[in-house]
């Protein structure tokens, strides 16, 4: 079977392990939050009726999954911390969507940009909720205490590293490092917290669940980079998004900081300086001509380099004695991703 190949049926398989519960969490909501939530799924249209467009990739329900089959136990007994897991996600995507003002998620308008902004905010405070129902509901009391323990502590980290992004915007200059500490928090935490909780199932040591979570942590970054990348190189028929539409928004990404912080000896770097420390608004034409310029520049590969040392460095945590290739194929999957 080929890397690909099982990175696909990992990721199947932890989908049809936690849809059932995520179709149960999302229904359980109330209205008007619960048709919100089918719809942010891509499970009803806006009028409530059934669709079926696709809830995203399930990568963090792979993780935890996979992490509790690598630690020796079954993949469905970490369902329900894959749940909360996928849960807690999709919270931080509706309200990455309002705090990006991005209007488009998997082809679709998104939850704000059909229900406004406080609806939004709602549900994305009702998907956390649901979440921390799911553990306390499914799991036995102490293995409930200590995961809700874990993942609300790495849910605060993530909303640092979101209010660390946000206060990115309107500066005028922003370190590679700083913008590795932000994607840490704001996208490594939980998929750490993913692959901790999947080994915490199969009652894994601490010394193991750390290991796991470094794992996680360094992936996120890994994952982080490569959706910098598709943000402005991505094709939009295949990511669902508005291509350009970070550089658009003036949003701090890898490849922007690491091209800024190469001074101005590049075309791409004066370029970027001029638009992002202007009031000028940046045209779809001025995104294409800076990704093709930064491109031109070398920054588009060494972003990929950087993403490839991330994986690289997030395997060689992972401690000797599990089997991991479920999880290599799902870090070969992060890295070459195109949506």
């Amino acid at each position: 079977m080929t890397s690909a190949a099982r990175a696909t049926a990992v990721l199947t398989r932890a989908r049809r392990l936690t849809e059932p519960g995520l179709r149960t969490a999302l229904d359980m909501l109330p209205a008007p939050l619960d048709r919100m939530a089918n719809y942010h799924f891509g499970w009803c249209d806006t009028e409530g009726n059934a669709t079926d467009t696709g809830w995203g990739k399930g990568l963090r329900a792979g993780l935890t999954t996979a992490a509790a089959e690598a630690c020796g136990a079954a993949p469905d007994a970490a369902a329900p911390m894959a749940v909360a897991i996928e849960l807690m996600h999709n919270f931080s995507l509706v309200h990455d969507d309002v705090l990006d003002t991005d209007r488009i998620r998997r082809g679709r308008p998104t939850v704000w940009a059909r229900w406004g902004i406080p609806a939004a905010i709602c549900l994305g405070d009702a998907l956390h909720a649901g979440g921390i129902q799911v553990l306390a509901r499914e799991l036995p009391g102490d293995q409930a205490a200590a995961a809700v323990t874990r993942l609300e502590s790495v849910m605060a980290e993530l909303c640092r590293g979101q209010c660390v992004d946000c206060a990115f915007d309107g500066r005028t200059t922003v370190k590679v490092s700083e913008y590795l500490a932000m994607a840490t928090g704001k996208t490594g935490a939980l998929m750490g917290a993913a692959c901790a909780l999947g080994a915490s199932v199969a009652e894994a040591d601490p010394a193991t669940m750390a290991a796991f979570d470094a794992f996680g942590s360094t992936l996120g970054l890994a994952f982080q980079v490569v959706d910098d990348l598709l943000g402005i190189w991505g094709d939009p028929a295949v990511t669902g998004k508005t291509a350009g539409n970070d550089l658009i928004a003036r949003k701090w990404s890898y490849p922007v900081a690491a091209a800024l912080e190469s001074g101005t000896s590049t075309a791409a770097a004066r370029e970027l300086t001029r638009l992002y420390r202007s009031d000028t608004t940046i045209t779809s034409a001025d995104a294409a001509r800076i990704a093709a310029l930064m491109s031109d520049a070398g920054i588009e590969q060494q972003a990929r380099r950087f993403a490839a040392r991330q994986a690289e460095a997030a395997i060689a945590a992972l401690p000797d004695q599990v089997i991991a290739d479920d999880l290599i194929a799902l870090t070969d999957l992060v890295v070459r991703r195109d949506r």
